[in-house]
């Protein structure tokens, strides 16, 4: 049974309602709320059109006709790195970030990826319990990387390995 069928049964959700699907330019709107919501420096609507355009592995997760979740990988020799990964902060805490980043880990393998690589502020420490449940290991760490208010916060590299 596929991790997103195990999840509906937990949710009651009997139907295609939670879904994984590519982005596409009408998610954009929800794609910047959700941002927008969640990070204090979100990226601009502009930064998510060029991912779409490049042909980035840009992928959501729908429940109820509703985008929940999204991330944008990019994959390339043998390597997926994990550029922004965000679930509403409604749906936080439920399970669905597990299961949304387990999803991604298939879709980086179907395209020929051996690991993955992201980074996390070291301040968000519910995604670095997350990443290392999944068998993340922190493998360095970035100065100076993301912006935070009167300065700049460093970057703790992750990488997962599929052998």
């Amino acid at each position: 049974m596929r991790l997103i069928d195990k999840v509906k049964m937990a949710f009651g959700v009997e139907d295609d309602s939670l879904h994984l699907r590519p982005l596409k330019n009408k998610d954009l709107p929800d794609i910047l709320r959700i941002e927008d919501s969640v990070y204090d420096y979100p990226w601009s609507e502009q930064i998510f059109k060029d991912c779409l355009a490049m042909g980035y592995s840009n992928w959501g997760l729908h429940s109820e006709g509703q985008l929940i979740a999204y991330a944008i990988l990019s994959i390339a020799v043998g390597e997926a790195h994990v550029l922004n990964i965000c679930i509403d902060p409604d749906k936080q805490g439920q399970g669905f970030g597990r299961m949304f980043l387990q999803e991604l880990f298939k879709v980086a393998k179907e395209k020929g990826a051996e690991s993955i690589f992201l980074e996390v502020r070291p301040t968000n420490k519910g995604a670095i319990v997350l990443y290392k449940k999944l068998g993340f290991t922190q493998i360095g760490q970035r100065k100076n990387y993301y912006p935070v208010e009167g300065g700049r916060e460093d970057a703790l590299v992750f990488s997962y390995s599929f052998d």
